[in-house]
């Protein structure tokens, strides 16, 4: 791929970690960013120097941020794709019983760490020469049918459309594509509980399908991998069997 510069965000574990291998599998050159150092380390273990660099980063931080993508710029030389992958499902309970400080951390965390991310990435593409960039955001298959007692988690990945959507449409005149992947039970840390079983919309609890992660891998290097005349708006990876198309 010519040695293009990724930055993967959330890239210690899960989906961000397959991610990132299989970026560099196919030839970019990632900067693995999130807020753990070791599991970053992990993340590239193996890898040769001059192709990746682990960046500690929180994306909630506004400053973090900026640091990041200053980094890049200087470690790497310019900003070719972000992943926007940093997320986290919060707490799992009925709309009225949400706590608050519930609520703003995983919009802090999904939203505005999103735009912050893409903010910053998209700065760079604008400026770089030559200009422009691709910044792909991972939604969910949360951003088009709920989960019950999940509204922050919702919520901020319905957001994530929009946000997808307003770069992708400013994106244009500065040769910068979006797009969004939206994952349905990729198997990671985050999905472990369905296979102990997680509650449905009928109330009633039930083991889901998964699947292996390194599908939602490889599409997102193929999303990656386009040359920046055409874009991916919009892509859903998910379980065959999994409780999706017709949910509730």
């Amino acid at each position: 791929m010519g040695g293009r510069v990724v930055v993967v965000t959330g890239a210690g574990s899960g989906v961000g970690r397959a991610v990132a291998r299989a970026l560099l599998a196919a030839g970019f050159r990632v900067v693995a960013a999130g807020r753990r150092r070791e599991a970053l380390e992990a993340t590239l273990a193996g890898t040769p120097p001059e192709s990746a660099l682990a960046v500690p980063a929180d994306v909630t931080d506004a400053a973090s941020v900026e640091a990041l993508f200053a980094t890049t710029r200087e470690r790497m030389g310019r900003v070719d794709v972000l992943f926007n992958n940093a997320g986290t499902f919060g707490a799992s309970a009925p709309l009225a019983d949400y706590p608050l400080d519930a609520w703003d951390e995983v919009v802090a965390t999904n939203l505005t760490g999103a735009f912050l991310c893409a903010r910053a990435a998209f700065r760079s593409m604008r400026e770089q020469d030559p200009k422009g960039g691709r910044i792909v955001n991972n939604g969910s298959i949360s951003a088009h049918v709920p989960r019950p007692c999940a509204v922050a988690y919702t919520a901020s990945k319905h957001a994530m459309t929009g946000l997808t959507k307003a770069i992708a449409l400013e994106g244009r005149a500065h040769r910068i594509a979006c797009g969004q992947i939206d994952i349905g039970n990729a198997a990671t840390e985050m999905t472990a509980a369905m296979e102990r079983g997680v509650l449905q919309a009928d109330g009633a609890t039930a083991v889901e399908p998964t699947m292996d992660v390194a599908h939602a891998a490889a599409v997102v290097v193929q999303m990656a991998s386009l040359p920046l005349e055409a874009n991916v708006l919009s892509a859903t990876v998910m379980a065959s069997a999994m409780p999706f198309v017709g949910r509730g």
